[in-house]
């Protein structure tokens, strides 16, 4: 027996069980003794030499292998489960699964395991009653879906080990995203779910996620703000926030969304707005690039502050861009045409960019008033000027809509302007010129522009400029009552005369020039005295000869023409009817016109486009000695030739004129003021004083200038200084 023990050693023995489950332990090359006694051992065979070698061909599983085999690992999962003993050596089983794997089953396998794990899942729904009943009577204790999932959570998820691979394999997943990798989503939204639903999302997940994020867009933020320009990095962000938000939707829970968003806004905007703006805003508005501009502002609106930050630095443009057009001198000529566009340009950016906030257009509104009055009274005039140009008889502007457009802009402008005294001197000299030279291009865009100043600046603003177009008007009637008067004249003459009669108080105040005029043009203005002072007795005339004009008719050898001229310009005419040639001094002593008037007038005639006369020696320039020959050569395409526009002309003179009686009448509107505040408080201090004086007056003044006129007044003895106290005043009865 000894023998038959060495041939067929016994490789295996069964040992006690653990858990339900069988245990094998294999023997290593011991062998059971003969009989029941003792423990010596046998005496070893001869060994051999086992030579293993492949089938020639793969065998084949026997029939119903696969079933039988399947039946036993499904009562294996079974006894598992039900915590019971298993029937086969788990050697076996992992052999049986080595094997249907081998033979190419691996996928109906896997099926089969799934569904026995999904059939697990059934418990709940046996045993529902019990969850109906039992469990929901008892608020201490858990539903047993929750049951089950605290089960898994507090053995498997709660397992520090699991945990943190699991969270660590969750952010690397979408740290590659984030990087641009593709990633499997439904993955990264199963554990997330799972997360939740185990209630451990926020203490195991969330946190760690958010000091991620963080940290990213920390160092990016940084990174890219020195790679890269504005539009581009604002562009960045903008994507990343929808990439983010993207994340939200399709796998983290929704209440990672606002501090995921918060951060992401923090990092790459909140930490940079200035520098954002200081390196690009400029560049931005300059190129007038509306949609980079538009996602700006929706950007800053997201941070906290950034809109104000924003509002700072929109107001600083719009101020350093403005005074680069106000204060250069050398750019006075476009400055209105250029304030106009510029503000075209910020109301388009507010309007599209900003959504028409109302704080960008308030402070937008502060901005050109700051910059427009940093030069003072030159702004004023120019508006005027351009006003001017505009309502002029032969300007571009192609219809009444356009120019009724552009008068309201201009009149956007005008608000800003503080001395608005100094438009109005400078707008009523212009408008006295186009009525009077019979200059303006339409009535009605006159008594529009004369509307809209009275809306903004109350009717005593434009009293008298109504009053110049109520003395055109009855100068119209006076006109046709004095040409049916000259019709019963036994001589009523070749001139065909028309007067305008003006108001003294509604116009410019004009130096009155004496001139020679013929005998004819003197026995006209006798005649039409006459019959002027027949009618309104009591009343001055007073001939204002610098704005007259006039309709010459001439010859030459090509044929009659006519010259629509002024009345200087028709004095010097007149003379080459009694001879050809005249020497600036004969002129000038014939005609009585003033030295620089006369030459501005035979430059015109001269030195222009239509040359009635010729000039000797030739020049642009009119020098004393100069000798004028009449051109009998003449030539123009045009049978009536306007030469007259010389009287639209500002010279220089005119302009130092009306701005110095600007500033006499500032002078007289202070002491005015100061009179009828001292006579109504009787004694006041200097600051009050001042800063009543502000509060009344609608012109900017410097102190410096409010101290000179109390002290023209006290030394007019109209106040007088407090003998205890040098800063209190007392109005002087």
């Amino acid at each position: 027996m000894a023998d038959e023990a060495q041939k067929k050693p016994h490789l295996s023995a069964l040992v006690g069980h653990t858990n339900g489950l069988t245990k094998l332990a294999a023997a290593a090359g011991s062998s059971s003794s003969r009989g029941g006694g003792g423990g010596g051992s046998a005496t070893a065979a001869p060994s051999k030499k086992l030579v293993i070698k492949n089938f020639r061909e793969r065998p084949k599983l026997p029939d119903n292998y696969t079933q039988d085999t399947w039946q036993k690992l499904h009562d294996a999962v079974g006894a598992i489960q039900s915590s019971v003993s298993i029937r086969y050596n788990l050697e076996e089983l992992y052999q049986a699964v080595e094997n249907l794997c081998s033979y190419k089953v691996s996928a109906t396998l896997y099926k089969q395991l799934r569904q026995v794990c999904e059939d697990h899942i059934m418990i709940r729904s046996i045993f529902l009653f019990l969850d109906r009943t039992y469990v929901l009577q008892n608020s201490m204790l858990p539903s047993i879906w929750d049951m089950g999932l605290e089960l898994f959570r507090n053995h498997v998820i709660s397992d520090k080990q699991v945990q943190n691979k699991t969270i660590d394999g969750i952010l690397l997943l979408i740290e590659r995203e984030r990087s641009g990798e593709a990633v499997d989503r439904s993955l990264l939204r199963s554990l997330l779910s799972m997360l939740s639903d185990l209630q451990v999302y926020k203490e195991s997940f969330e946190q760690r996620f958010l000091e991620e994020t963080n940290c990213l867009y920390a160092a990016e933020g940084q990174r890219l703000m020195q790679e890269r320009e504005v539009p581009e990095y604002l562009h960045h962000v903008n994507k990343r926030l929808e990439e983010e938000g993207d994340r939200v939707i399709t796998y983290l829970d929704h209440s990672t969304q606002k501090p995921l968003i918060a951060c992401v806004e923090k990092q790459l905007l909140g930490e940079h707005l200035t520098a954002i703006l200081q390196k690009g805003l400029d560049n931005l508005l300059d190129e007038n690039r509306i949609s980079d501009l538009t996602q700006t502002y929706q950007l800053f609106s997201r941070v906290k502050g950034g809109q104000q930050i924003l509002l700072q630095h929109w107001s600083e443009y719009i101020k350093n861009f403005g005074t680069t057009i106000v204060v250069n001198p050398e750019k006075d000529k476009d400055m209105v045409q250029e304030l106009l566009d510029f503000k075209d340009k910020v109301d388009h950016i507010i309007e599209v960019c900003f959504q028409k906030n109302e704080k960008f257009i308030n402070l937008m509104k502060e901005s050109f008033e700051t910059f427009i009055n940093k030069r003072p009274n030159k702004p004023a005039e120019l508006i005027a000027k351009y006003v001017d140009s505009k309502l002029r008889a032969g300007n571009k502007e192609a219809t009444d809509e356009e120019l009724e457009r552009i008068l309201d802009k201009i009149m956007i402008i005008f608000r800003f302007i503080h001395g608005k005294d100094v438009f109005e001197a400078f707008y009523k000299k212009d408008l006295a010129k186009r009525l009077l030279v019979g200059k303006s291009a339409s009535v009605d865009a006159e008594k529009s522009m004369l509307s809209k100043l009275k809306h903004e600046c109350g009717a005593a603003f434009t009293s008298k400029l109504e009053g110049m177009f109520k003395d055109m008007e009855l100068s119209k009637d006076v006109m046709v009552q004095f040409k049916q008067y000259m019709q019963n004249q036994s001589d009523p003459g070749n001139i065909d005369l028309t007067v305008n009669i003006l108001t003294m108080g509604y116009w410019p105040t004009y130096t009155p020039m004496e001139v020679h005029l013929n005998s004819e043009m003197i026995k006209l203005q006798e005649v039409f005295k006459t019959f002027y002072l027949g009618k309104h007795s009591g009343r001055k005339l007073q001939w204002q000869t610098t704005l007259g004009h006039a309709v010459l008719k001439a010859e030459f050898k090509e044929g009659k023409k006519e010259f629509q001229v002024s009345l200087f310009q028709t004095l010097v005419l007149l003379m080459f009817n009694e001879g050809d040639e005249f020497s600036f001094e004969e002129i000038k002593m014939a005609t009585g016109i003033e030295d620089n008037e006369l030459r501005r007038t035979l430059q015109s005639l001269a030195c222009g486009k239509a040359r009635v006369l010729i000039k000797n020696p030739k020049g642009k320039d009119v020098e004393d000695g100069d000798k004028f020959i009449f051109n009998g050569d003449f030539k123009h395409k045009l049978f009536r030739i306007k030469i007259n526009q010389i009287q639209m002309k500002e010279t220089v003179e005119e302009q130092v004129s009306t701005t110095e009686r600007v500033f006499q009448d500032r002078q007289y509107q202070i002491d005015a003021a100061i009179v009828r505040i001292m006579k109504m408080r009787k004694t006041l201090g200097h600051n009050l004083l001042v800063s009543e004086l502000y509060n009344q007056l609608k012109f900017p003044v410097k102190p410096g200038d409010l101290k000179k006129r109390i002290e023209s007044l006290i030394d007019r003895d109209y106040m007088e200084r407090d003998k205890d106290n040098p800063n209190q005043y007392h109005y002087v009865a």
